[in-house]
């Protein structure tokens, strides 16, 4: 492998992280879109837990398909891991997007979609912790 390879190798991310930064995005958007629709007939702190869960649900099917396939974790197993993986993630949503639509956002004066772009800040923030759970634990080889 020359150097300009090599540096080129470290440089990018791995496919896999790819593929989870792809699909994961994906499940962020139903879960972001879900919990627009779930505001309508509930307060906004419990649609953002109810779409995190429609979100997870969309996660787990795509992850084991396209970004874990190589996992010989028996469903159940990974099912598990993956809610306690997401049980720390949702946590993790739940406080930024509160955090930001109800104390920060009103203090620097920010009303446009404030709900709205907290979650969606509040959504990405665990990405990184959920990409190491999920390889780790949920869909370990």
């Amino acid at each position: 492998m020359t150097r300009a390879h090599s540096v080129l190798k470290r440089t990018f991310v791995s496919r896999s992280f790819l593929l989870f930064l792809l699909t994961g995005g994906f499940a962020a958007l139903v879960n972001w879109c879900s919990r627009i629709i779930y505001n309508l007939w509930m307060p906004y702190s419990a649609a953002i837990v109810i779409a995190y869960i429609t979100g997870m649900i969309t996660a787990f099917v795509l992850a084991k398909l396209f970004v874990f396939a190589q996992s010989r974790q028996s469903t159940g197993r990974s099912v598990f891991f993956f809610t306690l993986v997401n049980l720390v993630a949702v946590l993790q949503t739940w406080a930024v997007s509160v955090g930001l639509a109800y104390y920060l956002f009103p203090r620097i004066g920010m009303n446009w979609h404030a709900r709205d772009l907290a979650h969606a800040v509040g959504v990405a923030v665990p990405v990184f912790t959920s990409y190491v759970g999920h390889k780790r634990w949920s869909f370990r080889h």
